[in-house]
């Protein structure tokens, strides 16, 4: 028996991201950079439905496109985070100090946390009228920009400091 156990929880890492991961990923990253872009149109349309009036075409469509994306992203990042327990990733760089090694595995959790987090609160805000779902959902933008930029800068440090073969993991070229 203590010969399967390990065998059932250990798994290979995989040489690289799966195409399907690589794709999420550069979906995921488009739809929510246009949230951080577009998102405060939200606020408007919630106003114009406030005050009992019809929103003009462009405050109806933004304020619609920010909720669906928002749902686009949670399915997505519910998706590539099904596809990470199931598939794995590839392993940190055998030369990345460990305690570099647990901040990118602690960014990577709190980007779920914020993929998933983020239209959870929006929804609730938004549906159920909970106004403290809104105000969380509000705080979320900043720590988004906070932590892609980080991911940007780390990238690029991985790419033209350490000259490494991070970045091209997320990239579809690789194959």
């Amino acid at each position: 028996m203590s010969e399967i156990s390990p065998s059932i929880h250990s798994r290979a890492t995989p040489p690289s991201y799966s195409p399907a991961q690589i794709g999420l990923h550069w979906l995921i990253a488009a739809l929510v950079i246009f949230q951080l872009v577009f998102g405060e149109s939200i606020k408007d349309y919630g106003h114009v439905l406030r005050d009992g009036k019809t929103p003009e075409t462009l405050v109806w469509l933004m304020g619609n496109l920010h909720i669906w994306v928002g749902v686009a992203v949670l399915v997505l990042a519910l998706a590539r985070l099904g596809l990470r327990v199931a598939r794995g990733a590839p392993a940190a760089p055998d030369a990345l100090h460990p305690h570099l090694v647990t901040a990118m595995k602690s960014v990577y959790v709190l980007f779920y946390v914020l993929l998933i987090g983020a239209p959870l609160t929006g929804l609730a805000a938004w549906y159920l009228g909970i106004h403290i779902s809104g105000e969380i959902h509000e705080t979320l933008k900043p720590v988004f920009i906070v932590l892609i930029s980080l991911h940007v800068l780390a990238a690029l440090w991985h790419r033209f400091v350490l000259k490494d073969d991070v970045m091209a993991r997320m990239l579809p070229t690789r194959r």
